[in-house]
């Protein structure tokens, strides 16, 4: 929550509705850190916390931050986005994804096109990975800012020659909405074009629920994320997660608290 830019995102889960017999959808947040892409020496650390889509939870979630945070279109982030203490950066993951259903479901040309034009962005990325943020925005106004102006005034132009009730017509209409909104990462070399980061660090969660199925109750879905944010960021930092924690459960009893912070996953050595 000290970083100047994070990633959040949201993912349901099935809990246990007391009473009925039946489960009621809840949700795991994940909100993320990875600096790497910009050459910073933080590593990723990803968090997780638990409820549903009420605006308290996400509220309480980020008391603390101030800064860019990186989310997909969620109307419920809005009033955060009002306070003027975080301000969005979209995620043209999510742009590109509606796309690629609409041309494999129906083959549109238009589809197709939209696509190639943010793979053009995409390459733009690739080459600026890795370089510190002004290298980066200078990368970005040269090769990737063109390119981005022609794809908004291009969709525009497709949209007037589609019907608008058609999902090409829907898909675009939210590609300009989010790409306003993306604007930011074109002028600032801390921040990414997608919001992969959380997405990735998600992946372990849509496993998981494949196998254990439901979360018996509340307490148990927050007990879930703490698992998460423990095992999570070991991956992330190529820590044998079980190593860790068997480690450091050993040590921490006998350990000063002014050394807790070398037990960190990103600080951790056998």
């Amino acid at each position: 929550m000290s970083a100047e830019a994070i990633f959040a995102d949201d993912t349901p889960i099935s809990m246990l509705a007391p009473g009925n017999c039946k489960t009621q959808t809840a949700r795991l947040w994940t909100y993320a850190r990875d600096e790497r892409p910009w050459v910073a020496t933080r590593p990723r650390q990803p968090g997780i916390g638990s409820g549903d889509r009420k605006g308290q939870h996400r509220k309480d979630h980020l008391a603390r931050f101030r800064g860019w945070m990186h989310a997909d279109g969620y109307a419920g982030f809005e009033d955060l986005y009002r306070s003027g203490t975080i301000r969005e950066v979209a995620c043209m993951a999510h742009v590109r994804r509606k796309f690629v259903d609409i041309h494999r479901s129906q083959g549109s040309p238009i589809a197709e096109d939209a696509i190639a034009g943010i793979a053009q962005l995409y390459a733009v990325e690739k080459e600026a990975r890795g370089s510190p943020p002004d290298v980066r925005v200078e990368l970005r106004k040269a090769h990737a800012a063109p390119v981005f102006d022609d794809l908004e005034v291009w969709l525009a132009l497709q949209l007037t020659t589609v019907s608008g009730k058609s999902p090409l017509a829907a898909a675009i209409r939210y590609a300009l909405t989010r790409m306003e909104r993306l604007r930011p990462y074109l002028d600032n070399g801390i921040l990414e074009l997608d919001n992969n980061a959380t997405e990735r660090g998600m992946s372990a969660i849509a496993l998981g629920r494949k196998n254990y199925l439901f979360v018996g109750f509340e307490a148990g879905g927050k007990a879930a994320a703490i698992a998460y944010t423990l095992i999570e960021p070991a991956k992330l930092n190529t820590v044998d997660p079980n190593a860790w924690l068997a480690d450091t459960i050993a040590r921490v009893p006998d350990y000063k608290i002014t050394k807790v912070d070398d037990l960190l996953r990103w600080c951790w050595k056998r």
